[in-house]
């Protein structure tokens, strides 16, 4: 399936700004499952520099300088991508999740052996008592690890409300345990935390998900949003992916734009500026499918 995405960033100031440095993680990444066929940042102002790179994590990191006076300041990602849907085993065909931390430390597995940081505490990510407690009845003794994260995920769903007002990128994770309730970012976390704090090796997803208008009604454009969710690494399949604001592994409806520790490595757009004072901020989503080729006859 081909997505254009486009995303756009529009910050309005009270006074003008003098100068601004800004990185953006906005470009969609190459995986097993998508494959980036064309993405471009557009930056109103015009910067004075403009340089993308690798970062640690694999991820395309956009930085930008504009070193004019302005009131407002534009981003526009637009982006195609194609994606597609990766088969996963039967869940109870999969090995324990005693068995995956012990391949954590195998020096002969390099793969995993290289994933030991993603076990650590992370900025927005501490370890987390009461995260792991609740991990834990999932990951009952000897359970395959597939089963369990699915189990996991499901119960965040049932027992979190989805509740956009709760929480700001700053919630504390011990205040989002405390209250159960939170945004897709929260409950990312939270299943890291848990799993990091059973010794599992869980990465934080940021991307986009494809929403579809109710029958007989027209998308509205720009209602689409960013949204997170988590992986673990799991022998033999990789990074596996899980959605618990949905209840469900990603589909062909989501895209992968940067994976980190948590949501501090993979912001969208952040950076520094000077003046402005107060701000209004805009930010507007479109992710729409591409015509398909007709099969030839």
């Amino acid at each position: 399936m081909k997505f254009r995405v486009v995303h756009l960033t529009r910050y309005e100031y009270a006074e003008p700004v003098s100068l601004c440095h800004s990185i953006a993680h906005l470009k969609p990444l190459q995986t097993r499952r998508q494959r980036c066929l064309a993405s471009q940042l557009r930056v109103d102002p015009w910067p004075a520099v403009m340089r993308e790179r690798e970062d640690f994590f694999g991820n395309r990191v956009n930085y930008f300088s504009i070193q004019q006076a302005h009131s407002v300041l534009e981003v526009i990602a637009t982006s195609e991508v194609d994606v597609n849907v990766l088969a996963l085993p039967d869940a109870d065909k999969t090995p324990t999740w005693e068995r995956v931390v012990t391949r954590l430390y195998d020096r002969g597995d390099a793969l995993m052996t290289n994933a030991r940081m993603f076990t650590l505490p992370s900025p927005q990510v501490p370890l987390d008592a009461e995260a792991r407690e609740f991990a834990a009845v999932s990951f009952t003794a000897g359970r395959p690890i597939l089963e369990a994260t699915l189990d996991l995920m499901g119960r965040i769903f049932r027992e979190f409300e989805y509740d956009p007002l709760s929480t700001t990128v700053a919630t504390p994770l011990a205040e989002v345990m405390q209250q159960r309730r939170g945004v897709c970012q929260d409950f990312a976390h939270v299943a890291i935390a848990g799993l990091r704090g059973l010794g599992l090796a869980a990465r934080y997803v940021s991307g986009y998900l494809e929403t579809l208008p109710p029958p007989g009604q027209i998308k509205l454009q720009g209602a689409d949003a960013s949204h997170a969710w988590f992986a673990v690494l799991i022998p033999e399949l990789g990074w596996v992916d899980f959605d618990p604001t949905n209840n469900q592994t990603p589909n062909l409806q989501y895209i992968t734009t940067a994976v980190g520790r948590d949501f501090q490595d993979v912001t969208p757009l952040r950076g520094i500026f000077y003046g402005g004072g107060t701000h209004d901020l805009r930010v507007a989503v479109d992710v729409n499918r591409l015509e398909q080729p007709a099969p030839s006859v």
